[in-house]
């Protein structure tokens, strides 16, 4: 399949869709959170402790199947599409296999709540959250198999319009859950986690209903599509499994450094909430910058182009620096104002809450380059077919930085801000590392497929 040069339209055109869908996903959690912190400052941190808690137990599955993004990239570039649709069949056979495992870990995670430090409150807050997110597992998987077989054909519109019609849902829901609006009972927090279930199954209802009618799947259907193919369920497991297993113990190294810096205090608890409220807002619409770039150098590579690939990193780069620096100004000037949009339900005795919250933010500045920079070429080298050193070195630091963690506060007790500093550091040295893999690295000479 011959693919034309790459520049920045063609870059955007995948990615810009893929930028909204991932923007609707941050106004979700964005909006979540907020009407949970008019209920006080217990709420809000339990819905960050507790989904992201969800996203951590769900994490190995979910990071599995979805490469399904680039394998079917790769398949597409080489002009298989039969195989780009398998891809989506054996993602659907897996995301069966992985959701028992999911409710099996719900009751042993509870135990992981209890022993976490933080308030009882918080505790029974959080738990409830989690169990009501991990129950609708089969959602997050089924949605990511078939928005990764979309990003991975370049056609990236379809996830935007499914994810505006999740968020679109979502948030009047959760606002009428959440405060017992229009004769509903008010419901809280079980609300809040009801609103994001119904949002993706919404989305879930979108992206299958597309794929189903989507020229690819109709051309090439047959008594035999959902079949097990040992094959290309073999690839995914060969290159998924290592990016399911980076994404889970990454994403539980993180979870760690965030409950232990809940267990300082409450008004610490709410104030690296509310600053990781606002670090989503840099970091999660570049994820769809991400997932595109991924999904072309997965193209390009499939059709034998690495010089393309490279290209189309450069581009992403580019593009991420910009969005990056602008992130930068809004944190170090527009601080106190962002801060005071999540302090309405606190009471005057909570005023330690806002300077924390104000410096932790202004602090966070500092890494969002990297940040950025280490999304795009980690997803660079995953389309590639470089996950396990992507594995490798990501887990190592992760891990470095959990345990170093432990020790400055549970040993140490050192002051929460220069914690904030080594999580900082711990970004930019990644950032650092995926650099110099993309540069020196030997991702321009591998092949998945044949």
């Amino acid at each position: 399949m011959s693919l034309q040069n790459p520049n920045l339209k063609s870059l955007m055109y995948i990615a810009l869709p893929m930028v909204i869908s991932q923007a609707s996903e941050t106004v979700m959690m964005f909006v979540d959170r907020l009407f949970l912190s008019w209920l006080g400052k217990a709420h809000i941190s339990a819905a960050m402790s507790g989904g992201l808690s969800s996203f951590v137990f769900m994490s190995l599955f979910l990071g599995t199947v979805g490469y399904v993004n680039a394998l079917s990239a790769q398949y597409f570039g080489a002009g298989k599409e039969e195989n780009c649709v398998r891809t989506v069949t054996q993602g659907f056979q897996l995301s069966l296999l992985f959701y028992p495992l999911i409710l099996l870990l719900i009751p042993l995670v509870g135990k992981f709540f209890a022993y976490s430090g933080h308030s009882a409150q918080q505790i029974e807050l959080e738990y409830t959250y989690f169990r009501i997110l991990m129950l609708g597992g089969f959602l997050a998987l089924l949605r990511t198999v078939l928005a990764s077989f979309f990003l991975g054909i370049g056609r990236t519109k379809i996830v935007m319009y499914s994810n505006i019609a999740g968020m679109l849902i979502n948030v009047p829901i959760n606002y009428i859950l959440i405060f017992g609006k229009f004769g509903f009972p008010r419901l809280g927090i079980v609300g809040a986690a009801i609103g994001t279930l119904t949002g993706s199954l919404l989305i879930c209802v979108v992206l299958t209903v597309s794929f189903l009618r989507h020229r690819i799947y109709r051309e090439h259907k047959s008594p035999t599509l959902w079949k097990f193919n040992r094959n290309i369920m073999g690839k995914l497991l060969r290159y998924g499994f290592p990016a399911g297993i980076e994404l889970f113990l990454n994403v539980f190294a993180f979870n760690l450094f965030i409950q232990m810096m809940h267990s300082y205090s409450e008004d610490v608890a709410a104030a690296v909430t509310i600053t990781f409220n606002y670090d989503m807002v840099a970091f999660i619409p570049m994820l769809g910058l991400g997932f595109a770039t991924t999904s072309l150098v997965g193209q390009y590579m499939g059709a034998e182009d690495p010089g393309g690939a490279a290209r189309v990193a450069g581009l992403s780069m580019k593009v991420g620096m910009v969005y990056a620096l602008s992130m930068m100004v809004l944190f170090i000037f527009g601080a106190g104002w962002l801060v005071r949009v999540f302090t309405g339900g606190l009471s005057d005795a909570d005023t330690a809450v806002i300077p924390l919250a104000k410096t932790m933010l202004r602090l966070a500045s500092l890494y969002t380059l990297a940040d950025i920079l280490q999304l795009i070429l980690s997803g660079t080298l995953r389309g590639a077919g470089d996950t396990k050193w992507v594995m490798y070195i990501s887990v190592v630091l992760h891990w470095i930085m959990a345990i170093s963690t432990y020790f400055m506060i549970k040993v140490f007790v050192i002051n929460p801000i220069f914690v904030w500093g080594g999580f900082i550091s711990f970004v930019m040295l990644l950032g650092v590392a995926m650099f110099i893999r993309f540069w020196f690295g030997p991702w321009k000479k591998m092949r998945i497929i044949s």
